[in-house]
């Protein structure tokens, strides 16, 4: 159990803050960056959960929304353990205790393809669109396309874990299929790139 008695400590204002090991490092460096935009994700997909919840209480939907909300809640302590990884310098040396395990990734892939199979095949690229939940879930996909840029980056200064991109990108993957599993399972149109249209 983790006791935070206060939030504010000063310590950082200076620009510096403390590594899951205790290092001190700026705040716009690599790393802080990298696990930082783990942490605009979670809230993120808090944001996706707050979209499902606002769906009127219909009976023929209640059991997707209610799965899916149980996968971001799930999604989200991952999440958490992810930015605690990247926030660890030698997490990569097996330092850390939170870390993303590859069980978590084969889940995730059985969740995406489980989405997936509900769904006709693509025309087009999709935009953006579909209804909130849609919308809400190609911004957690962007984002977490971000994360994944920023992770990439951190590894090319510092050692960091294959699963942590690993997961990343199979995340990023999930919340396209979920975009798309929303507007159909709400009757919603999806926004299709038409590369013939005049501009």
């Amino acid at each position: 159990m983790v006791y935070i008695s206060k939030v504010y400590t000063k310590f950082g204002d200076d620009g510096r803050t403390m590594l899951a090991n205790g290092e001190t490092t700026d705040k716009d460096s690599a790393r802080v960056i990298a696990y930082g935009a783990v942490d605009e994700l979670n809230a993120i997909v808090g944001g996706v959960r707050l979209e499902i919840a606002r769906e009127p209480a219909r009976a023929d939907h209640a059991s997707f929304c209610d799965h899916l909300d149980a996968i971001l809640e799930r999604i989200q302590q991952e999440l958490f353990d992810l930015g605690a990884e990247l926030a660890h310098p030698g997490a990569a040396a097996g330092e850390s205790k939170l870390k993303i395990e590859d069980q978590m990734i084969l889940r995730l892939e059985t969740e995406l393809d489980a989405l997936n199979d509900r769904l006709l095949p693509l025309r087009s690229f999709v935009l953006p669109g579909g209804g909130p939940i849609a919308v809400a879930a190609h911004l957690a996909r962007t984002v977490c396309r971000r994360a994944e840029r920023e992770a990439v980056s951190l590894r090319r200064l510092e050692p960091v874990r294959g699963e942590a991109i690993r997961y990343l990108n199979r995340l990023s993957d999930f919340f396209f299929v979920l975009a798309r599993a929303a507007a159909a399972e709400f009757h919603r149109p999806e926004v299709l790139w038409d590369s013939r249209r005049q501009r």
